[in-house]
């Protein structure tokens, strides 16, 4: 219901100051007690669980079962040729080691480009404007908005000029 408060309602209740914004101690403090400004990192999943589910595709569970048909046959047959049965077998055990290194590598590349951009907030901060990471704006923090216009070319232009 704070959109329908009036300024000095919203002022009390953040314990803020619209012109000076927060003090350095203050933001420290409600940052200590409320924590990063962040989602919650989704759990990860073990190696083991990775791997099986690179079992989780129709042609794997084809070849799969080719292979249990094939170590069946040469069973009833009686030749106890399983070649063909540990090929494929392995065959699919060397995609999912693959498919599993690749995912791997795929994840931390993800990681890594997004501690890159990780994004950026304008604030008030002690009666001055300072630039924070987006996980450090706490509640009362004073956040500036600027209008910015993606050109055809895909640049960004600060209006301010």
């Amino acid at each position: 219901m704070e959109h329908l408060m009036s300024k000095e309602e919203i002022r009390k209740k953040l314990k803020t100051n619209f012109m000076m914004g927060l003090t350095e101690e203050e933001a420290k403090e409600r940052l200590r007690q409320n924590g990063k400004n962040r989602l919650e990192d989704k759990k990860k999943e073990s190696i083991i669980i990775k791997f099986l589910k690179q079992f989780n595709d129709f042609m794997i569970i084809i070849l799969i079962i080719a292979s249990v048909i094939s170590g069946v046959m040469a069973k009833i047959d009686g030749t106890g040729d399983y070649i063909e049965s540990i090929i494929i077998i392995a065959i699919v055990v060397f995609n999912a080691i693959m498919g599993l290194i690749q995912e791997n590598k795929a994840e931390k590349s993800l990681e890594a480009l997004q501690k890159m951009s990780a994004p950026v907030c304008k604030v008030v901060r002690n009666g001055k404007q300072c630039v924070i990471p987006g996980e450090d704006v706490v509640v009362g923090d004073i956040v500036i908005l600027e209008a910015r216009k993606l050109c055809t070319s895909g640049l960004q232009i600060d209006r301010k000029q």
